[in-house]
């Protein structure tokens, strides 16, 4: 079983949001929060697999206590869920320990994907977002990497998989694949997380252009 703990103010969100989750066979949501207080206290008492917070709640601003909780609860990956839908917060989430930033207005199945993904380890943003982060300029990254493979390691940031990229830059899927492996081989990074990491800490993914 997935075992998730969600942290939102409004409990008839919270409600609706236990029963879509719990729809899926292998989710099972073992406590809500109303606050990034009792949000952090859930997940040391319960050790989920997955955080899914609001942005918004009274208390400790959330954007705030990321890296805290990122550090805190290293076994535990935390996917944003909010109605902020302005490419500075999402940013600022997956670089501060987040592996998924969805929008409550997205589709459901929106949710369950970035919960899914996150327990593989892998990055997910709301498309829409994903998009206006990914067509950002990259110029004077460091690492001696080529513009090709700049564009890889944004998407690949951004959540899109090897088959997206491949289809949004009219590329092979295996060709992505051979640019990751050069990507992760230049960088000396052995996973996708690694890639997501530079990425951010270089500023290669800037949402203010």
């Amino acid at each position: 079983m997935i075992r998730i703990v969600i942290a939102d103010d409004h409990p008839i969100f919270r409600r609706g949001l236990r029963e879509l989750l719990e729809n899926e066979p292998d989710f099972e949501v073992v406590a809500e929060a109303e606050d990034a207080d009792s949000a952090r206290r859930y997940v040391r008492g319960h050790h989920p697999d997955v955080l899914v917070i609001d942005l918004n709640m009274p208390g400790e601003a959330v954007l705030d206590v990321l890296p805290d909780l990122r550090s805190e609860f290293s076994d535990t990956e935390i996917v944003v869920l909010t109605m902020q839908n302005e490419p500075a917060y999402a940013r600022r989430a997956l670089q501060d320990g987040a592996l998924g930033y969805v929008l409550k207005d997205a589709a459901a199945q929106e949710l369950v994907t970035a919960v899914r993904a996150a327990v593989r380890g892998e990055s997910f943003l709301n498309p829409r977002l994903g998009a206006k982060l990914a067509s950002e300029s990259t110029d004077g990254a460091p690492g001696g990497l080529s513009d090709r493979e700049l564009q890889v390691m944004s998407m690949l940031a951004l959540g899109y998989t090897n088959a997206q990229i491949a289809e949004q830059l009219y590329i092979s899927v295996r060709t992505v694949e051979t640019h990751r492996a050069h990507l992760q081989q230049k960088l000396g990074v052995t996973d996708r997380r690694g890639l997501v990491a530079y990425a951010f800490q270089n500023g290669l993914v800037d949402p203010t252009a």
